[in-house]
């Protein structure tokens, strides 16, 4: 008898418009779209996206094996190069293999839990003095008032309140940070003027002028902030970062702190302002301690935590991780293909029922002690990425989101329409469309026994 062998594995591939393929689809609705691709073609398929063929991974053991990456086959520069290496070129997530961990090593000495301690105390004046300029009302834009706030925030703790001219410098630095982000979804992927592109190619020469010029200055200080930090990390072995390693890592931290933090903080007031019995559960916590708490009070208010994490659930700010094969492999049995764009769409495992009962329903004491549905599978909540390239600065971000929440809370009490939906824009990380407004109040003065009146 003759014995056939099996062909190659044909692996499922969605089939798409050339060159625009799922791409507005996913701006509209990425959830959808990731479900779509899961519930067809399986957890490991291909789509076309942005003028490439893409290996597609989705529910959290594709995922999770690709972030794991043991054998070294998927590349992180590679990946992301394409979607914003150049304006995000040598930050930490576009870094590699050993010398990944080597940067990784040095810079874990910036966010040791004493320089945490640290950055921390200097977060609670700051934001005080960026909320005492909001003004409540009936439909604040809440968006962009945290995006100010959490550049400034920024600004100050990481930089040392860097000498920015005036505010319209700032307003500059913020539209070029914007500019990176929103290149990764431009189909015009040179610097074409009036492109996204164009746009981003301006927004990283600003930004590596404004950061550069302030190297030497910040080197030769004692400054306590971030960017001195990092001018003046040494190892075991005498290595430190070059001049322009400084500004790459500083360009890259400073929009990952910005942005994922505004992203955060907005969902939460959304949230919140839908589901007050948790928004008065949460300002109970934060009456009891001070104006401006520490690292490890900020850490003490649980029912803050619960929501920030099903906030994070529902809304990852990074819903898409961006990966290349450096050579051939396979996930879950299927073959990938050496220089293969893969996308690990960490967005959906947040939102499938195997994991999450009734998982479009806000729902923060899911991550309650006595539940921990995050559990049940290593990979089920993955807001902050995983395996070597997990965020380093993932702790510092819970404090910060921590302690802007915990002033919003004394000050204000807030509301939003049960029936509100943010209409998020995907183009490039998420952020409302609409603003975010809310209905702001300032919460009634406090008697001398602390009551209120």
């Amino acid at each position: 008898m003759t014995v056939t062998s099996p062909g190659p594995t044909r692996v499922p591939r969605r089939r798409a418009v050339p060159v625009v393929g799922p791409t507005l689809a996913y701006i509209a609705d990425p959830l959808a779209l990731m479900r779509d691709q899961h519930d067809r073609f399986g957890a490991v398929s291909e789509m076309p996206f942005l003028g490439r063929t893409w290996t597609v991974l989705t529910g959290p053991d594709a995922c999770g094996e690709a972030l794991r990456n043991p054998e070294k086959a998927f590349s992180n520069e590679l990946g992301w190069d394409y979607l914003v290496g150049p304006f995000f070129n040598r930050g930490l997530m576009l870094l590699d293999f050993e010398e990944h961990h080597r940067h990784r090593r040095l810079m874990q000495e910036a966010f040791t839990r004493d320089r945490l301690h640290g950055y921390v105390d200097g977060l609670g004046p700051a934001i005080s003095r960026g909320l005492d300029a909001w003004t409540p009302g009936p439909e604040v834009q809440v968006y962009p008032a945290l995006k100010q706030l959490t550049l400034d925030l920024a600004t100050q703790i990481f930089m040392g309140g860097a000498d920015l001219i005036d505010r319209q410098e700032i307003d500059r630095v913020n539209r070029a940070f914007i500019a990176c982000v929103q290149a990764a979804t431009g189909f015009v992927r040179a610097p074409v003027p009036g492109t996204r592109w164009g746009r981003a190619t301006r927004g990283r020469a600003l930004l590596e002028e404004f950061l550069g010029r302030q190297v030497e200055a910040k080197r030769a200080s004692d400054g306590d902030d971030l960017f001195s930090v990092l001018t003046r990390l040494t190892d075991d072995e005498g290595s430190s970062f070059s001049d322009e390693d400084v500004v790459n890592h500083m360009i890259f931290l400073l929009m990952a702190a910005h942005d994922t933090s505004t992203i955060t903080v907005s969902t939460m007031m959304r949230f919140l302002g839908q589901h007050p019995e948790w928004q008065e559960r949460c300002r109970e916590e934060s009456m009891a301690l001070g104006e401006h708490p520490d690292f490890d009070e900020l850490a003490s208010l649980t029912s803050l935590d619960l929501v920030m994490k099903e906030s994070l659930r529902l809304v990852p700010p990074v819903p898409v991780l961006a990966r290349r094969t450096v050579k051939d492999t396979e996930i879950m049995g299927v073959p990938i293909p050496a220089g293969r764009l893969t996308a690990v769409m960490v967005h959906l495992q947040h939102h499938m029922e195997e994991y999450w009962p009734d998982p479009e329903r806000f729902d923060p004491g899911r991550f309650a002690d006595d539940r921990r549905e995050d559990k049940a599978h290593r990979h089920a909540w993955e807001p902050f990425g995983g395996g070597v390239h997990k965020c380093l600065g993932m702790h510092f971000a819970g404090a910060e989101v921590r302690a802007i929440m915990h002033q919003l809370l004394r000050r204000y009490r807030w509301t939003v329409p049960a029936g509100y939906s943010t209409p998020l824009n995907y183009g490039s990380l998420p952020f409302p469309d609409d603003g975010q407004p809310v209905d702001l109040r300032p919460l009634a003065p406090q008697n001398e026994t602390g009551a209120r009146r």
